[in-house]
């Protein structure tokens, strides 16, 4: 809107240009100013509209010449003024970026004091990166000598300006102060305290976004001397903490902003902070000296646990309050959530502080140690090492990282599938950064559903950081909420919410990728890696597909490769789908649901498909190299194997598949040792324990194999084939009774009859191990010749043994492919026909010693 004499005063600007009074810039006005200096003063105009009527009437061009400058920037308008300095909406002349820049108001300039105060304010706030803190853009010096600096334009004004609209949204005042929280988590950590948050000095922009600006009154947390020295008050009554009035600038914790983040969740509740006074002293005497009002008594509408939330933030006490702003914004977010909130009423004095500081010191030393020995022996029971090794364990953690299952927060709670899928896309995409160490998925997701600790469940995967979120899908609308957690301290480094069309599900997944890389400081070589990209529809058939064949039943097989079939009508290019399939033939062959020989084809012509879309496909290369394997084809499958590692070194599957192959090689003490690296990125995957046990009973460590066998059975207790494992160890050991005891517990049929005569013999009960014997040539004797053989073996009947031996060559037993490393077969070695029979399959020890295979151990 235009003042009717301001329109008079522009109608002869362009009549008889003259010079502005004030500052000498051509084109008069009839206030005997220029543009600028009639905005600046607030003379005869609405301060927002000015600028637009003037373009309207001069051009933009020529207002443009009549704006004041500073440095770089041509001021807009005020928009801003404090004690110390003033605040314009400025342009960057050549980005034509619109900015705020905030300058000395010019009566402080003969003040040393006031000009070092403000370019430790900027300075401050520069050297903070954080998507929530105002950014700032450019520290200089105008032309008059004056110290300036430019930051982001927050088009939404503040909160105090916004409190009114949002008091009727109590969910979107709690998201924007989880944000808040966050950013001055990041500050403390940073060693900075703010001691000046108020709603004034949270800034939105035009997409509702909060900044945490204006560190006038900041300080170092470790050391006495204030970022902005004054003299004036300390913080705005009202807001800041009780002892931030009484106390000195070094007692100050973060705490005090703990308090003022708590008044500016009461103020946006409410209208009001907690305490109102006649004048400040007042104001800053209620605190000191009497709770806040409830929340509820000014706003009965909110629930009881932010009334909570509030009340623990705002408590006298400052050991009584969160013990950081992290804390307060995970509680903030657990009600957002639905879930029960960590605060709990806390009445000060609080009693854990009337302890002596002798108490207080003994206490904590007994939790230290108490906390090292639980970390120390849970390492040793998750890693088979020393409890000694503690420390060095934590410190080669610094770049790693656990995703933990994304929480399904659909109404319906029908789309685990999705929120897991996210998860485990996540977790891979994460794992291809080379400098960056992600515990894998079985580990990552057998937390699920478990009340169990951030802290402790880095401790058992051996991470120092926690990717956790919750996944909200409703028709092609998704809301996705990510948190990276550094696991020790329990705060959080980074958390954003997506608010996202299906269609977008790729996008967020790289940003989220992109954004922890960013975060944990990680170095990289190229790029930060991407997800691969398909139809949304087929990507959501496809994660349903892999949720499904978890279930390891025929039925899941077959109802998983119809899922994946749909995802390749709508887009046969898609890899992934087809190395799904590929996987699925072969566990169908293992099962008996397909002919061995089949279930290999159809695997290797889908692996073959998946590379023909992407010849950089690591898993597939890795399954042609397992298929080669199968068909005694070992030179190509090395080199298949060389290719996925080269191609992705820290996929977990690779690397087992890898590590598989080096026992088939009889490289033993390569696969032992490759298999205890995985163990490590994976210690509470129960199949992968099983496979350790596997090379450690083959290399004849059968004490560490128990161990392994028996962690894997305490981890899935009605796994199949755990206690055959044992009893075969039992038996290579000479413990029969034992081993007898394991067998007869033996969840699996086929399992229990393949290790009971063999028990039986070995206790000298041979009517008993005949009938059992029996019993399992009783069944079709296409299914497990291999196994069948080495029962013979083990009862040292040598002929029966290679009988069924070549019945395993004539059926394709794919259990011939671990014949180098089976102890089972050891009473036979001696037998003239042992080595012909290896050479005729090609698995004699001087044929696998000519394959050419070299595999580098992956960083621990």
């Amino acid at each position: 809107m235009i003042s009717p004499g301001l329109t008079d005063s522009m109608a002869a600007v362009t009549e008889s240009p003259a010079k502005c009074l004030q500052c000498g810039a051509t084109i008069r006005l009839g206030n005997g100013l220029c543009l600028s200096c009639t905005v600046r003063e607030g003379l005869d105009c609405d301060r927002e509209g000015s600028r637009e009527s003037f373009e309207a009437i001069l051009g933009e061009d020529e207002v443009q010449d009549t704006h004041w400058r500073v440095g770089n920037y041509e001021i807009l308008e005020e928009i801003g003024r404090g004690g110390m300095g003033v605040i314009y909406r400025a342009r960057q002349r050549h980005s034509r970026r619109i900015v705020a820049l905030k300058r000395v108001i010019s009566y402080h300039t003969d003040s040393r004091e006031t000009l070092q105060r403000f370019r430790r304010e900027a300075e401050a706030a520069a050297s903070l990166d954080h998507s929530n803190i105002l950014p700032i853009y450019e520290v200089g010096q105008g032309e008059d000598g004056l110290p300036f600096f430019s930051m982001k334009y927050a088009a939404g004004g503040s909160l105090q300006k916004a409190g009114s609209a949002l008091r009727k949204e109590p969910r979107e005042c709690v998201r924007l102060m989880v944000k808040v929280a966050r950013a001055v988590q990041y500050a403390h950590e940073q060693g900075i305290l703010h001691r000046d948050l108020k709603p004034g000095n949270i800034l939105l922009d035009g997409h509702g976004e909060p900044f945490v600006a204006d560190f006038g009154l900041a300080k170092w947390l470790d050391t006495n001397t204030d970022l902005t020295r004054t003299l004036t008050i300390f913080g705005t009554p009202g807001y800041i903490a009780p002892e931030q009035a009484k106390a000195s600038a070094a007692s100050l914790t973060p705490a005090a902003d703990v308090y003022s983040l708590g008044a500016i969740l009461f103020d946006l509740f409410t209208g009001r902070p907690p305490f109102l006074g006649e004048h400040a002293l007042a104001v800053i005497q209620q605190a000191s000296e009497k709770p806040a009002l409830k929340l509820r008594s000014l706003a009965p509408a909110l629930d009881r646990d932010v009334e909570t939330i509030c009340e623990r933030c705002l408590e006298r006490e400052p050991n009584a309050r969160y013990r950081s702003a992290g804390d307060l914004a995970v509680d903030l977010e657990r009600w957002m959530e639905g879930r029960p909130i960590v605060a709990r009423r806390v009445s000060p004095p609080v009693r854990a502080w009337r302890w002596s500081k002798r108490n207080r010191k003994l206490a904590a030393a007994n939790a230290v140690a108490c906390c090292s020995a639980l970390a120390a022996a849970l390492l040793s029971y998750w890693y088979g090492r020393s409890p000694t090794s503690f420390s060095e364990t934590v410190r080669s953690a610094e770049k790693s990282i656990a995703v933990l299952p994304f929480v399904d927060m659909s109404e319906a709670k029908n789309q685990e599938y999705f929120s897991d899928g996210i998860s485990e896309e996540l977790l891979n995409l994460l794992s291809k950064v080379p400098q960056l160490q992600v515990a894998a998925r079985t580990s990552s997701f057998s937390f699920k559903g478990k009340q169990i600790g951030i802290p402790e469940i880095a401790r058992k995967l051996h991470v120092a950081n926690v990717l956790e979120g919750s996944v909200r899908k409703s028709g092609d609308q998704l809301r996705i909420t990510a948190k990276l957690i550094r696991a020790a301290e329990g705060y959080h480094l980074w958390s954003e919410t997506y608010d996202r069309k299906l269609d977008d599900i790729f996008k967020i997944q790289d940003e989220i990728a992109g954004e922890v890389v960013k975060q944990l400081k990680v170095t990289l070589l190229g790029a930060v890696p991407t997800v691969r990209q398909t139809d949304p529809k087929a990507y959501t058939l496809y994660l349903q597909a892999m949720q499904v064949v978890r279930q390891g039943t025929p039925e899941a097989y077959t109802q998983s490769a119809a899922l994946l079939k749909q995802v390749l009508e709508i887009d046969p290019r898609y890899a992934p789908a087809w190395h799904g399939l590929a996987s699925n033939f072969i566990n169908k062959a293992n099962l008996g649901l397909l002919p061995n020989s089949e279930g290999l084809a159809r695997a290797r012509e889908a692996y073959e498909k998946a590379l023909a879309i992407d010849p950089n496909y690591a898993p597939a290369h890795a399954g042609l190299g397992r298929i080669a394997a199968y068909n005694n084809d070992f030179v190509n499958a090395a080199k298949h194997f060389e290719r996925a590692l080269a191609l992705d070194p820290n996929d977990l599957k690779v690397l087992s598949e890898t590590a598989v192959f080096l026992q088939n090689l009889g490289r033993l003490q390569e696969a032992l040792a490759l298999r205890e690296a995985i163990v490590r990125r994976d210690p509470v995957n129960e199949t992968l324990l099983s496979s350790l046990g596997n090379v450690q009973r083959e290399t004849g460590q059968f004490d560490a194999a128990i161990a392994s066998y028996r962690s894997a059975l305490s981890l899935s207790p009605g796994r199949g084939m755990a206690h055959y494992q044992i009893c075969e160890v039992m038996l290579l050991k000479g413990d029969t009774p034992a081993a007898l005891a394991e067998i007869e517990q033996e969840k699996s049929e086929v399992w229990r009859l393949i290790g009971l005569p063999m028990a039986y013999h070995a206790l000298g009960r041979k009517t008993e191990s005949d009938a059992a014997l029996a019993t399992l040539l009783a069944k079709d004797e296409t299914w497990g010749p291999y196994n069948i053989a080495y029962v013979y073996a083990f009862r040292g009947d040598a002929d029966k043994a290679f009988e069924w031996l070549d019945k395993a060559v004539q059926y394709q037993d794919p259990g011939l492919i671990d014949i180098a490393a089976e102890n089972l077969y050891d009473k036979i070695h001696s037998d003239s026909r042992w080595l012909p029979f290896l050479r005729k399959i090609g698995r004699a020890p001087e044929q696998l010693a000519k394959i050419q295979f070299k595999v580098t151990l992956p960083p621990q």
